[in-house]
């Protein structure tokens, strides 16, 4: 399989944002290549909880159910504190917010569904919308950039044959130590080395052991009793201990299977526990945010972007709303629709959203509970930036607020879900262009979108039912505009006297 010589956007790491910004690209209909230098997909689950939010993103990408079948079942949405796995005494609690309150909220409620397996499902959907644009077993090797595009050196990992690729933008989705962003001169601020675990994936018959108390993750009381973490509540899991780096040898450890097998068994509290190692991995706590998201034609997403410690649970989907927000500016600024300048509202837009996750995120880890961030937080994400044209009175609000969110929706916030007549969401009206909502019989709306489409940004109508335009509080005359992410560009009271207003306030909004 030949590389090209060219393509619009490089993308460098496979792993859930980086195959999440490839489907985005494809859906978009932007030529791209991604390049991941192991030669598979993860095999430790490492991150598992995936927010409604991502789950809207992926429900846009036809993968909603695929990534349900993959995942844990709701029934097993429980923190678990205890001894061990068997102590009588547990207690067992449930996630922040309610099932039923979700479905109020989203299409799409989260899950737990291991990385390991959500990157099997999302590469396989990459690969079939760009059998010749995914690359495992391909390293970035050097990149230079010059201004108009990014000149990269690409080795495949089994014959070491080196090819040069050039691309208009290069996007970093590489990771805590991602080379993009060193070889970028992108600097990251905050504290390293909160803690140090080690975790253990192994397999052991636990089914029946933890049959009345099944959940996701286990936390054991007492000093150094560490936590397991279920990938199925069956035969997989992680163990999951901190040590200290200064006391424990632990490339040694590692290596010792007898010992690590005596650790899961006092852990379990079962001490004829059958137990086989598959492999171990090592991680380090951190709390850092990058202090720039684009240097010139490269940019960074995901965890190359922000590192948060994991008592919160949204580093990934972090990432993911990353992919969501860059994918349609890329789109649109390798269109032609859109001026360079768009790309500077993705860090106006998620920079700050990073910075309250990794917050709240730093001060659970200190608190030391078993907590995550409610899934509500990331749903409640509003942007403030030049790609979102304010009302008259918009308030002043954090990126993060679930306080401040409203069911009519203001321009920044994620358009509300809203369950249609023919029981789909408003959500899923959104994309791959602009969406126009208005009241039935919106023709003066429509006149605008036609003249909008004319002009070179596809803009889709929908007229809602009076009652849904009720719910939404929209005047008799409005509109929404809602960008192909799904979070509202420009709420308008009557269409512009003017017609071709709506194609000027695109103009704005995409920096054109």
């Amino acid at each position: 399989m030949r590389f090209p010589a060219t393509t619009s956007v490089l993308i460098v790491g496979g792993g859930p944002v980086g195959l999440t910004m490839s489907l985005l690209l494809s859906g978009y209909g932007v030529r791209h290549l991604l390049v991941e230098a192991h030669p598979g997909t993860s095999t430790h689950p490492k991150a598992r909880g995936v927010s409604a939010r991502s789950m809207e993103v992926f429900r846009r990408c036809g993968l909603e159910e695929e990534i349900r079948r993959a995942g844990l079942p709701a029934s097993q949405l429980f923190f678990y504190r205890g001894r061990t796995l068997v102590d009588p005494d547990f207690v067992r609690t449930g996630p922040p917010g309610a099932v039923a309150e979700d479905a109020e909220r989203t299409p799409a409620p989260g899950l737990l569904c291991s990385q390991d397996a959500l990157e099997v499902v999302l590469l396989r959907r990459a690969r079939e919308l760009a059998p010749d644009g995914v690359r495992f077993a391909t390293r970035l090797r050097a990149f230079t950039e010059d201004g108009d595009g990014v000149q990269a050196v690409l080795e495949e990992r089994d014959s070491g044959e080196r090819h040069t690729v050039r691309a208009d933008w290069l996007v970093g989705c590489d990771g805590a130590s991602s080379p993009v962003r060193a070889a970028a001169g992108i600097a990251m601020d905050g504290p390293t080395g909160l803690g140090h675990y080690l975790s253990v994936r192994f397999e052991a018959p636990l089914g029946e052991a933890v049959a009345d108390r099944a959940s996701a993750s286990y936390f054991l009381t007492g000093p150094d009793r560490g936590g397991f973490l279920a990938v199925d509540n069956d035969r997989h899991w992680i163990y999951q201990h901190r040590y200290d780096p200064q006391r424990v040898a632990i490339d040694e450890l590692r290596g010792d299977h007898r010992e690590l097998t005596r650790m899961v068994r006092d852990a379990a509290g079962l001490p004829e526990l059958a137990v086989t190692v598959r492999d171990t991995t090592t991680w380090r706590m951190d709390a850092q945010l990058a202090d720039t998201y684009r240097r010139s034609r490269v940019l960074i997403a995901g965890d190359a972007a922000h590192v948060a410690p994991p008592t919160g649970g949204h580093g990934m989907n972090t990432g993911i709303g990353d992919a969501d927000n860059l994918a349609w500016k890329l789109a649109a600024v390798t269109a032609g629709t859109a001026g360079e300048a768009l790309l500077d509202t993705y860090e106006a837009e998620r920079r700050p959203v990073a910075r309250q996750v990794i917050d709240i995120s730093l001060a659970n880890s200190r608190a030391r509970g078993s907590y995550r961030i409610d899934d509500e937080l990331l749903l409640s994400a509003a942007y403030a930036s030049t790609a979102v044209v304010p009302g008259p009175d918009a308030p002043a609000r954090p990126a993060l607020d679930p306080e401040l969110e409203h069911p009519e929706g203001a321009p920044g916030t994620r358009l509300p879900h809203l369950r249609l007549a023919d029981s789909s969401s408003t959500l899923d009206l959104v994309g791959p262009g602009f969406t126009l909502l208005t009241h039935p019989d919106g023709a003066a709306w429509r006149r605008q979108a036609a003249t909008a489409t004319v002009a070179g940004v596809p803009v889709t109508l929908h007229e809602l039912t009076e009652s849904e335009a009720k719910v939404l509080e929209l005047p008799a005359d409005g509109a929404l505009l809602v960008r192909p992410d799904g979070h509202l560009a420009w709420r308008a009271p009557h269409p512009p006297a003017d017609g071709a207003g709506l194609r000027e306030v695109l103009r704005r909004i995409l920096s054109a």
